[in-house]
């Protein structure tokens, strides 16, 4: 499958372009082979003059709706746009989310990384929904639950008929593991089009968070500029992520999948058990 940049330049917010990748891609240094997902990314214009703007993506309104634990599990019903989100657990999610919608406590940071093991789904300003997937690749629990993540996340990725795009977290501070890369291969079958975030850019220095940078691109066959830096503490590259997905969400007809997947395959199962209110489970 050859690869796919969807991007927006700084020039023509707005306009998508594509481009073919110059041959087939390598294999992964830590994982197999296969086309990077689609990558989707808006950049502002570096050397324009630095005024305040508006932000991009106000949070009027904010509810949790549900969660769903298992492949066949219960999910909310809706005709939203969805947006997910997805990273190696301790990778920062949590407090991505909570700077991202300027919130303290919307996402439970969890003192136990790999606990929470469902997708939860939040309404956001009556507009889209947020979809925060569970942490991946935590070591210190078993090999079995380590790859429980995948078949749940395959099927929300394949059978998920409104789902827009997914943000998918790096820590700058580490290479891709192997279930990085298994996490991008899953995106790159799927079609499904991904921002790319480096969390927690506050812990380096700015001339190592250049070379962290450049490095994550290399191992995963990206150009720096589809690369969003991030930091929870400061709000670096906050407003940058909130333009990003509001762009994407307003050209949801050209990326949508083309096959969702029969009606059926989506259905909610009769026996299905209804969500717990949201004081009953952990939501990092």
């Amino acid at each position: 499958m050859g690869l796919r940049h969807c991007w927006s330049s700084a020039q023509s917010v707005g306009k998508r372009k594509r481009r073919p990748a110059g041959g087939e891609r390598n294999s992964h240094k830590n994982g197999g082979g296969g086309s990077p997902a689609v990558i989707f990314y808006t950049m502002k214009d570096q050397t324009a003059p630095n005024r305040p703007t508006p932000d991009p993506l106000v949070i009027r309104d904010l509810e949790f709706i549900g969660g769903m634990a298992t492949v066949d599990g219960w999910r909310p019903q809706h005709e939203m746009p969805e947006i997910a989100f997805a990273g190696r657990s301790n990778v920062g999610k949590s407090s991505l989310l909570n700077r991202l919608v300027r919130r303290k406590a919307f996402a439970r940071v969890s003192n136990t990384p790999g606990r929470t093991r469902e997708l939860n789904f939040f309404r956001v300003n009556n507009q889209f929904v947020l979809v925060d997937l569970p942490g991946y690749g935590y070591a210190k629990i078993s090999k079995e639950r380590r790859a429980e993540w995948r078949p749940l996340i395959s099927n929300f990725l394949r059978r998920s008929p409104t789902l827009r795009g997914i943000v998918q977290l790096l820590d700058v501070r580490h290479d891709p593991t192997p279930e990085d890369h298994a996490m991008f291969e899953l995106l790159a079958d799927t079609g499904t089009p991904t921002i790319v975030v480096a969390t927690k850019i506050d812990k380096l220095g700015a001339s190592k968070v250049k070379e962290r940078m450049r490095a994550l691109a290399i191992a995963l066959q990206l150009d720096e500029e589809q690369m969003i830096g991030f930091s929870a503490t400061t709000g670096v590259g906050r407003d940058e992520l909130a333009e990003a997905l509001v762009e994407l969400l307003a050209q949801t007809a050209e990326v949508a999948p083309d096959d969702p997947g029969p009606l059926e395959d989506r259905a909610v199962p009769d026996d299905a058990e209804p969500p717990l209110e949201r004081g009953e489970r952990d939501v990092r």
